[in-house]
């Protein structure tokens, strides 16, 4: 006899329904899986005789086939073995098979037939409800992730009893409702910007760079508070939206990353891979192509701290996706796309020894190896980069002082009325939430220069031979500090200040007299300096100029 239930199979973030026939015919006692099942789903027939049996169930004993169709698509993991084991009990007889056509099925089995948690429950819950499905069994572990899709109806089971006995009627379970869509009022973070004494400018930068979402990169020698302030970014960062959060969600449930009580992420992912970090553990790979740090940061920050030290293809692997929003990993049976619209911010000495150019500190590199630890960051990378900022020690008097810093929840104030601005101008255009996610052809309307900002942009670019992605990029950043103040266009101020946050590359951490293009301009840093001596007087009122 031949029975049907079906579950799913991940590719990328989504999950493709499988369906599991099976065939129970006369032959010598057999149990055969087809259908390109890879590692524990091949495996899986063992575990299911086993918990078939010790749940109590008397198989005939005849040839059983397994198929898991379509068979062009690699199936990994014990997903599939509850729905094989009811697939076995249908095909003999032991119950009806009308039921199983309702549901997606996903659990792993342990031998004496309970059923364990899965990877990739919030995926087989979507694609529940886009195919029409009353419904999703899953372990009870995953039942709380399964939930957060509303219009299907999700079962929770531990044992396999348990599913046999509603499918049959003797024992109806009760389906669990969507826990909610609220993601508000969960920041747990303790890192507060009050902690960082002094550092004005790089507290301004990284307001900045978390208004509209701009990569950022610290250079400057240890101690001085990159590390500290890059963990301190998620703080200021506005809350997700529930959409934001099930995407972030869904990248993490197929990587079995959600904690036991945890089935929706629901604060910014912040992620600090070591330097050692290869290409595909960055952006994803691999035998099944599983998603990479990158992804892990969809929504968040990624923070590459000593930047120069990671591996030359690791760093040039990052041009696509930063530019894109997604990882495209080809297979030779499948291609798969992952999410990756996040915040990259990268911290770096100077130089190896990390202290060239810093006052009271004697560099003890050579020439040659400061050319060669700048060489190691390409060009086209810093082109894809909208801030870099220089970093000094932190002087004492910023240390001694009693007065208190400004908090995170002044920053992110400012953060959020700029965003909300982002929103109302984007609010018909799917996927763009921030100016850093813009696309190109929409600058001429959005960007609207005031006759002084238009020659600044235009000094800036003729003097310093900036790429055509430069120039839209600093137009971005013009119009991110334009939000943070109010500006109903983008002002002188604010197009220096964005053309003076792209000046600070590796020429000029080499050679002085770089530098002198840039002074040729009015200084923007003493924009910046003068705004940081006005924050401590604001209070928290948004939007102040």
């Amino acid at each position: 006899m031949l029975a049907r239930v079906r579950s799913g199979a991940l590719m990328g973030i989504d999950a493709v329904v499988v369906e599991c026939e099976v065939d129970m015919a006369l032959g010598l006692p057999y149990f055969n899986v087809v259908g390109l099942p890879e590692g524990a789903a091949r495996e899986s027939k063992v575990r299911v005789v086993s918990a078939l049996k010790n749940a109590g169930f008397d198989l005939p004993q005849k040839r059983i086939t397994v198929n898991l169709a379509p068979a062009e698509i690699r199936k990994e993991g014990a997903a599939f073995e509850l729905p094989i084991a009811l697939g076995v009990l249908a095909a003999a007889r032991l119950m009806d098979k009308e039921p199983l056509e309702r549901y997606l099925f996903g659990g792993e089995l342990s031998l004496d037939g309970s059923i364990k948690a899965i990877k990739g429950v919030l995926p087989l819950a979507v694609a529940a409800r886009n195919g029409g499905f009353q419904g999703v069994m899953v372990p009870a572990a995953n039942a709380a992730e399964a939930a957060l899709v509303e219009g299907i109806q999700v079962l929770s089971v531990a044992h396999l009893k348990e599913a046999v006995g509603h499918l049959t009627g003797k024992a109806p379970l009760t389906s669990l409702t969507r826990t909610g869509t609220s993601v508000s009022g969960t920041r747990t973070a303790t890192a507060d910007m009050a902690d960082v004494r002094g550092q004005p400018e790089l507290k301004l930068a990284l307001e900045l760079a978390a208004a509209g979402g701009h990569n950022i990169l610290m250079a400057g020698p240890p101690g001085s508070g990159k590390t500290m302030l890059a963990r301190r970014l998620p703080g200021i960062l506005p809350e997700l939206s529930f959409d934001e959060a099930l995407e972030v969600t869904k990248v993490y449930s197929i990587q079995g990353l959600l904690g036991d009580e945890q089935a929706l992420i629901r604060e910014r992912p912040f992620r600090a891979p070591h330097h050692t970090l290869s290409d595909a553990g960055l952006v994803g790979g691999g035998p099944m192509a599983r998603p990479g740090e990158l992804s892990l940061a969809h929504h968040g920050v990624l923070f590459l701290d000593e930047l120069p030290e990671f591996r030359k293809n690791v760093l040039e692997v990052l041009r696509q996706p930063l530019e894109e929003g997604a990882i495209h990993l080809a297979r030779a049976t499948q291609h798969i796309t992952y999410p990756c619209r996040v915040m990259l911010v990268a911290a770096m000495n100077p130089c190896p020894c990390g202290y060239f150019n810093v006052p009271g500190h004697t560099c003890t590199c050579l020439e040659h190896r400061i050319f060669g630890y700048h060489s190691r960051i390409s060009g086209p990378l810093l082109d894809r980069i909208d801030i870099t900022v220089q970093t000094r020690p932190v002087e004492y008097h910023h240390l001694a002082e009693r007065s208190q810093e400004l908090p995170s929840q002044y920053y992110r104030q400012r953060v959020e009325a700029a965003r909300e601005r982002q929103r109302a101008r984007f609010h018909e255009m799917p996927g763009v939430h921030c100016n850093a996610q813009m696309p190109s052809h929409l600058l001429r309307r959005y960007c609207v220069l005031s006759p002084p900002a238009e020659k600044a942009l235009k000094d800036a670019v003729t003097h310093f031979g900036l790429s055509a992605r430069a120039h839209d990029r600093i137009l971005k950043l013009a119009l991110t500090r334009a939000d943070l103040e109010g500006h109903g266009r983008i002002e002188d101020v604010d197009m220096r200040l964005a053309v003076d946050c792209r000046m600070l590359d590796r020429r000029g951490w080499l050679h002085a007299n770089t530098r002198g293009a840039v002074n040729a301009l009015p200084r923007a840093s003493t924009v910046r300096h003068q705004a940081s001596e006005n924050v401590g007087s604001r209070g928290f009122s948004v939007g102040d100029s």
